[in-house]
C-alpha cells in the first residue's frame, strides 16, 4: 500500500493547495511574534524621575527647560534621581528661580532624600505597562514577571501540545490555540490591575507557542518530502516578517493597550480556518480513519489539478513496519548515542534561546530610536535564513551548526570589549552575533527531527515535534 508520501508525488509534493496553506499557515506564525517579544515595546521603560508636588508649577513660573528642572530638582542621574526625590516642599514661596535648593541645608550638609511616594514622571509621549503601573525602582521586578510567565507558559504549552494534538487532531488543537489567544489578548488590553493583565498573559503563553508549532507540525505533513525543509525554514522567516511588521505598528501605536488589541485582533480572523485548512491525513491514518484521510488528499489532488490514480487510493501509515508507536521521554536516554544526543541538544536549545532572546530584545544598532534599532536588528535575520538555506545541502548540518554557534559566542563576547567610540566595530559584532545565534536558533529545529527515529521524534514537544524533515540517511551529516 502507498503512503501520503508515495501519493503526493504524483498529486504535488508543494503545490497551489500546499502554498495556499502554507501562506495562511505563516500568518499565524507572524502574528505570533507579538507575544514572543512584545515585551520590548508593552514593556518599554523610558526616562523617568519622582513625582514631587510643586515642581511643575515652580518650573513654569521660573521659566526653566527640562534641563535644568532637572538639574535643579532631581538628586542626580542614574537609579539616584530615578527612584529618590528630595524632600522638600516645593510650593514654598521662599524658594528662588536660580540654585532653589541654595540654603535650604544647614552647613552645607546634603539635603534629604525619600522615596517617590507620589508616583514618577515619565519622558515619554506613549504609554507602557511600566509608565501605567509604576514597574519601576523597587518595583522593577514585576516587569520581569511579565516577561517570566509568558515563558513558563511556553514550556508547559509546548511540553504537553504536542501529546495533546497526537490525541485530538492537529486541526482542533489549533483551532482552540487560536481561539483562547485571541480572548486572552484582548482581555489582557482591557485588564484593570497588574494582576489580571499577568493572569492573561500566562494564558496567552500556554496557547500561543502551542498554536506556532501545530502550524509548524500541520505545514510539514501537508508536503512532500523533498519540500519539508524549505517550509520549516520559511515557517519561521515568516516569524522575521512579523518583527518588521511589530516595528511599524508599535511606532504608529505608542500606546500599549491600543498596540496590544492591534496585534490581537488579527488572530480572531484565524478562526476562518476552520474552512480553509484541513486536518492532516497523515494523523488521521495514524488513527485509521483512512476514509476521511483519502476524502481530504482527494480536495488536495482536486486544488493542485492532478489526478489520483486508482492504485494509489488505499493508504498505510508512514512509520515503518514493526516500528514503535508508543514513544515516551525515556526513550530519548534509552541508548548511549540517543542520551548524548539528548544532552547536547537540550544545552544547545539553552544556550540559543537565552542568547536570541537577549540579542532580540535590544541590539543597540540605532542608539536610542527603540523602533530603528529593533526593524535594523530584524533584517539580519533574513541572510540568516539564506544562509541556511545555502549551506545545508551542500555542506552538511554539523559545520554550519557548529560554525554559527561560534560565531554568535565570539560576536558578544567581542563586543563587551570594543570601546563606545568605535560604533562602527560594535555594529559589525552585534549584527554577527544576531546572524549567527539566528542561523544555531533555525538549525535546532532541523536538527532534532533529523537525529531520532521516527518514533520518538514524532512524540517529542516543541520544534523537533512531529517533523520529518529529512530522510533517515540524512542523519549520517552527525554520525
Amino acid at each position: 500500500m502507498p503512503t501520503v508520501d508515495d501519493i503526493l508525488k504524483h498529486i504535488g509534493e508543494f503545490n497551489f493547495f500546499q502554498k495556499q496553506t502554507f501562506f495562511l499557515l505563516c500568518l499565524i506564525s507572524i502574528a505570533f511574534t507579538p507575544i514572543y517579544v512584545g515585551i520590548v515595546f508593552l514593556g518599554f521603560t523610558p526616562d523617568h524621575r519622582c513625582r514631587s508636588p510643586g515642581v511643575a508649577e515652580l518650573s513654569r513660573r521660573c521659566g526653566w527647560s527640562l534641563a535644568e528642572e532637572l538639574n535643579y530638582t532631581v538628586p542626580g542621574p542614574g537609579p539616584e534621581g530615578q527612584c529618590l526625590r528630595y524632600e522638600v516642599d516645593w510650593n514654598q514661596s521662599a524658594l528662588g528661580c536660580l540654585d532653589p535648593l541654595a540654603g535650604l541645608a544647614a552647613n552645607g550638609s546634603p539635603l534629604p532624600l525619600g522615596p517617590c511616594d507620589q508616583g514618577w514622571v515619565y519622558d515619554t509621549p506613549g504609554s507602557s505597562i511600566v509608565t501605567e503601573f509604576n514597574l519601576v525602582c523597587a518595583n522593577s521586578w514585576m516587569l520581569d514577571l511579565f516577561q517570566s510567565v509568558v515563558n513558563v507558559g511556553f514550556f508547559i504549552g509546548s511540553l504537553s501540545i504536542g501529546y495533546i494534538a497526537d490525541r485530538f487532531g492537529r486541526k482542533p488543537c489549533l483551532l482552540i490555540t487560536i481561539l483562547i489567544n485571541a480572548s486572552s489578548g484582548v482581555l489582557m488590553a482591557i485588564a484593570p490591575n497588574y494582576t489580571s493583565m499577568l493572569i492573561f498573559r500566562l494564558i496567552q503563553g500556554l496557547v500561543s507557542k502551542a498554536g506556532w508549532l501545530i502550524g509548524y507540525i500541520l505545514i510539514t505533513e501537508f508536503v512532500g518530502l523533498n519540500y519539508r525543509r524549505t517550509v520549516a525554514i520559511f515557517y519561521q522567516v515568516a516569524f522575521t516578517v512579523g518583527l518588521l511588521v511589530l516595528a511599524g505598528v508599535a511606532y504608529a501605536l505608542p500606546h500599549w493597550r491600543w498596540l496590544q488589541f492591534t496585534v490581537t485582533l488579527p488572530n480572531f480572523c484565524f478562526l476562518l480556518y476552520y474552512w480553509c485548512v484541513p486536518e492532516s491525513p497523515r494523523w488521521l491514518i495514524s488513527q485509521n480513519k483512512n476514509a476521511k484521510a483519502m476524502k481530504i488528499i482527494k480536495h488536495i489532488a482536486k486544488k493542485n489539478g492532478k489526478p489520483l490514480p486508482e492504485s494509489l487510493q488505499s493508504l498505510r501509515p508512514d512509520e515503518e513496519a514493526g516500528e514503535k508507536l508508543n514513544p515516551s521521554f525515556l526513550d530519548l536516554v534509552r541508548t548511549p548515542q540517543i542520551r548524548k544526543h539528548t544532552l547536547i541538544l537540550m544545552y544547545n536549545w539553552f544556550t540559543s534561546s537565552v542568547l536570541y532572546q537577549g540579542l532580540i530584545m535590544h541590539m543597540g544598532l540605532a542608539g536610542s530610536n527603540i523602533y530603528l534599532d529593533f526593524f535594523y536588528s530584524a533584517l539580519v535575520e533574513f541572510p540568516a535564513a539564506f544562509t541556511i538555506i545555502l549551506t545545508i545541502d551542500r555542506v552538511g548540518r554539523r559545520y554550519p551548526w557548529a560554525t554559527s554557534n561560534m560565531v554568535a559566542g565570539a560576536a558578544c563576547l567581542a563586543s563587551a570589549f570594543i570601546p563606545e567610540d568605535l560604533y562602527w566595530l560594535r555594529v559589525t559584532a552585534a549584527c554577527l552575533g544576531r546572524m549567527g545565534i539566528t542561523v544555531a536558533y533555525e538549525m535546532i529545529c532541523l536538527v532534532n527531527a533529523e537525529l531520532y527515529p521516527t518514533f520518538i521524534s514524532r512524540g517529542r514537544p516543541d520544534c523537533w515535534r512531529t517533523r520529518g524533515v529529512a530522510p533517515r540517511n540524512q542523519r549520517e551529516d552527525f554520525a
